[in-house]
């Protein structure tokens, strides 16, 4: 972790003695996005803020660029967080100045990078306009280049796309994958998990304020099985001719009762071919064979699923 952006270790934070965060350890790697991933509750926002200085932790140790957080840290960093909040007396470009301002850029550099961003975002004829004249939508998305207009080294976006419509859920993804090309280091929390299987290098899962994941995305959706849709004729049971490929099929199951329809659960190390190849070794009449591809949505379902039935069995 010495060389991480920012790291936790065996930090715990807990509110009126509920926690919040337990025992979190946590590497940010350099150049690299990561996904800060999990249900409501989890403690991503709590961590973030103890990341940034803004929260105490009650126990641990925290680092940001190899340093306790600090004031001068911050100014390296672009923050957007979870509560949106902009001055709405003020003009868009004013306050993209003002936040830019305050990071150490000139005025001269404030205005161009932020007229320059505007464009990016097809606001560029809002910039004179106040916030208070603005949708919801539009006021994220200035939000969003203020957080990022002083051209950060590090990024942290606490659930970005709320709010956002799919064109401009799409225009923010091609700014963090712009933003990683140049070696910015992207942190950012999210309820979407098809951003998160996207754009991430690597992702951190939270559940009741533990870490019960970090890996690449890869690693994640490795930890479910596979699984084929197979459709036969109404007389064939897969079932049975699957049987003998008990290293390879968990589970063989109807989708519905009296279906030609079947869902063939798979081992993680298990090869698809091998079903099909026996599938027609036995004769089965096909009419459908479709591999069910793994998505990072069923990983976050199963493994917070599974974190919650442990912890109400330790309970």
């Amino acid at each position: 972790m010495n060389n991480s952006i920012l790291s936790f270790a065996d930090v715990s934070k807990s509110y009126g003695g509920k926690a919040a965060v337990r025992n979190l350890d946590l590497a940010v790697p350099p150049n690299e996005i990561t996904g800060f991933l999990g249900p409501n509750g989890a403690g991503k926002s709590t961590s973030i803020r103890m990341g940034l200085g803004i929260l105490t932790p009650d126990s641990g140790d925290i680092r940001l660029f190899g340093k306790a957080p600090n004031y001068k840290a911050l100014d390296r960093v672009g923050f957007l967080p979870e509560e949106r909040g902009l001055y709405r007396k003020m003009k868009v470009l004013a306050i993209i100045v003002l936040f830019a301002r305050l990071k150490g850029m000139s005025a001269t550099s404030a205005k161009a990078a932020g007229l320059f961003l505007l464009e990016q975002f097809g606001l560029g004829d809002v910039a004179y306009k106040k916030v208070s004249e603005l949708s919801k939508g539009m006021a994220q998305k200035v939000q969003i280049i203020a957080a990022i207009v002083h051209k950060p080294e590090f990024v942290i976006l606490d659930e970005p796309f709320s709010g956002l419509d799919p064109v401009n859920q799409k225009t923010l993804e091609d700014l963090i994958r712009e933003l990683a090309k140049t070696g910015t280091t992207i942190l950012f929390s999210t309820h979407v998990m098809e951003h998160a299987e996207r754009l991430c290098d690597k992702i951190v899962l939270l559940s009741r304020g533990r870490k019960i994941f970090d890996g690449t995305v890869d690693a994640a959706l490795a930890t479910i099985p596979n699984s084929v849709i197979l459709e036969t004729a109404m007389t064939d049971n897969p079932a049975e001719a699957l049987g003998q490929l008990a290293s390879a099929v968990h589970s063989v199951q109807p989708l519905r009762d009296n279906t030609k329809r079947w869902s063939v659960e798979l081992s993680a190390k298990a090869d698809v071919q091998d079903v099909l190849r026996k599938c027609v070794s036995a004769k089965l009449a096909l009419h459908g064979f479709e591999p069910a591809r793994r998505q990072l949505h069923d990983v976050f379902v199963h493994l917070v699923g599974e974190d919650e039935t442990a912890q109400q069995g330790a309970n």
